[in-house]
């Protein structure tokens, strides 16, 4: 069953992400691919993560499809004009990648080539009309295509933004400009996620929660302090400080989240960022067996 069809059904959907590699080895991709394979509903591949050079995420994903996992093609504005962006769509339709996760990206100041020349020629919103434009077989110009694509578009919610109505204002734009699922930014606070999901209920889009492994006391203060609308709670930095095993606390209060959030939103989006032979162990935590 695809992610579209999974949703559209109802289940509690899981997905997760692996991240291509900074060169032409994949092995450990792949082999992070290979933990996920049957235990999550689709795998986001990211494209040049936090503004750092690395193998094409489209050819990335097609690796994932030939080995039976489902792919969702992140995309960012960052690196290419609308010309290239759509050139790198169509490329990616034709292999048959379906899913498309349409992102601005992170700034190239960010990462390994801060001198690099960021494009933003589009952003996030216009980039998913654009998707829009070529499903319906028109590029974003107008032109038509040999061939549509038939791409299940997604996009990117911060719940715990402060403020938030900023955030609910791009959500909102995502969503009339063809957004048909949100994977959220990591969440911690629960009551304040269930009060989001009131008001993005009220719109006909499917939301996974974001779930990021917490590793240590070190890591949670660090998303604390760098990491816009992403907030650890101090009683949950105290149970990794207190843990004897900081890590295996890490995957027990991923699996709590999990089980908390079943009904209360459509599944979750688990980035365990390195650690992606632990999303089993996180599942099995949570009662999700295979």
């Amino acid at each position: 069953m695809s992610l579209r069809e999974a949703l559209a059904a109802g289940e509690y959907v899981i997905t997760a992400e692996v991240g291509p590699p900074k060169g032409t080895d994949v092995k450990e991709m792949l082999h992070a691919a290979a933990a996920l394979k049957g235990r999550v509903h689709a795998v986001n591949v990211t494209d040049n993560q936090s503004a750092v050079v690395r193998l094409s995420p489209v050819v990335a994903c097609h690796m994932l499809l030939e080995r039976g996992l489902e792919p969702v093609l992140q995309l960012t504005c960052r690196d290419r004009n609308r010309l290239a962006l759509q050139s790198e769509l169509l490329g990616a339709a034709s292999l048959g990648i379906k899913n498309v996760l349409a992102l601005t990206g992170d700034h190239v100041k960010l990462g390994d080539h801060p001198t690099a020349k960021p494009v933003f020629d589009l952003e996030s919103v216009q980039l998913l009309k654009v998707i829009g434009e070529l499903n319906a077989g028109r590029d974003g110009a107008g032109s038509e295509l040999l061939g549509p694509a038939d791409f299940f578009a997604g996009a990117v919610v911060t719940p715990e933004a402060n403020p938030l109505e900023p955030q609910m204002a791009k959500f909102e734009k995502k969503v009339a400009a063809g957004a048909k699922f949100f994977q959220t930014q990591a969440i911690y606070d629960l009551e304040k996620f269930a009060s989001f999901m009131e008001r993005a209920r009220a719109y006909q889009v499917k939301i996974l929660a974001g779930i990021l492994l917490l590793k240590s006391v070190g890591m949670a203060r660090y998303l604390n302090k760098n990491v816009a609308g992403v907030f650890v709670p101090e009683p949950l930095i105290e149970e990794l400080k207190g843990a004897a095993d900081p890590p295996a606390k890490g995957l027990e209060i991923a699996a709590r989240q999990i089980r908390a959030l079943a009904g209360v939103c459509d599944g979750v989006h688990i980035m365990a960022i390195g650690a992606e032979e632990e999303v089993p162990e996180i599942l099995d935590l949570a009662g999700l067996k295979n």
